[in-house]
């Protein structure tokens, strides 16, 4: 007896049908009042609900959202402070007894935030990231993961996180964009537009907001008049290609280069920052424009929200 994937309720993420005889399957990143900030909780639902999906034959195709005004701002940089917003998955000791950070609990809380990524990667179905507002950080890694991505033209895509760690998968940009243009987003943080990233080809498609749900459907609805099966043939054969590029051990060495790079100057002067802002009662902003103050981008140009 078959079990309906769509049947499961869950606190972070909205799963629904959409397309010709529901065969998209649709996933809704359910944070909208954090900017769908990525936590445990929803890694872990994520998980979940991807591995259900990907049982189901009459899902043909996936497509990721988010909710509210952004795609995903980033990981969860604001969770009990005994957590740490590098170990959001694993339960390994991130400290020792004197509060100090240890580099292996940081690794491996990465790795298992990278094996989701990866899953999403080399699942048997065709996947769509479908942005709009902001895909920055973690929310870029993820949506980097997907097999085609689209966005409306106003999207605002990069990597902030760089400005005080590495990316843990490097944003696959190596891969999918030209190394002058991969190197600049690298060292600056900066974004780039929906329009931008189309042109880069970073992303397949960009749409005007307005029109970023009828045609992201529209766009998997034609890749989905194809059967589950025979699309997991083509993606797989695809993906061998970039796999024997050395996609898997780029990433997995991106991510031990992120954990190192939590204790470089850098790194420690933001976490202290984060540090004096919790204690003043203040949340974690004025860490935040420390941050991105000498860019003058992110919250003094978007105002992004305090969390993210």
């Amino acid at each position: 007896m078959s079990i309906d994937p769509y049947s499961k309720a869950y606190d972070f993420l909205v799963l629904d049908r959409v397309g010709t005889n529901g065969r998209i399957g649709r996933v809704t990143l359910n944070r909208p009042d954090k900017l769908n900030a990525l936590n445990s909780e929803m890694l872990y639902e994520l998980s979940d609900a991807l591995h259900r999906l990907e049982a189901d034959f009459d899902t043909r195709v996936i497509i990721l959202r988010g909710a509210g005004r952004a795609f995903s701002a980033g990981y969860d940089l604001a969770p009990p402070r005994d957590e740490g917003a590098d170990a959001i998955v694993t339960g390994y000791k991130a400290n020792d007894d004197q509060g100090r950070r240890l580099v292996m609990g940081v690794r491996t809380g990465m790795q298992q935030v990278v094996d989701i990524q990866m899953y999403f990667w080399n699942m048997a179905k065709v996947t769509i990231a479908q942005v709009h507002g902001y895909a920055l950080a973690g929310g870029l890694e993820l949506a980097m993961m997907a097999d085609l991505v689209v966005a409306s033209t106003d999207a605002q895509l990069g990597h902030p996180g760089v400005r005080f760690g590495t990316s843990r998968n490097g944003a696959i940009w190596p891969l999918v964009i030209g190394m002058r243009k991969a190197k600049e987003l690298y060292y600056t943080g900066a974004s780039v537009s929906g329009t931008e990233a189309a042109e880069m080809g970073m992303i397949n498609h960009a749409w005007d907001l307005a029109d970023l749900e009828e045609s992201a459907i529209a766009f998997a609805d034609n890749i989905g008049n194809l059967t589950s099966d025979h699309l997991a043939m083509l993606k797989q054969n695809m993906n061998r290609f970039y796999e024997n590029m050395g996609i898997y051990s780029s990433i997995r060495s991106s991510t031990d280069f992120d954990a190192m790079s939590q204790f470089t100057d850098q790194a420690y002067k933001f976490h202290d920052k984060i540090d004096e802002a919790r204690d003043s009662g203040e949340g974690i902003g004025p860490a935040l424009d420390w941050r991105d103050g000498p860019y003058s981008d992110y919250r003094a140009s978007q105002k992004l929200p305090d969390n993210p």
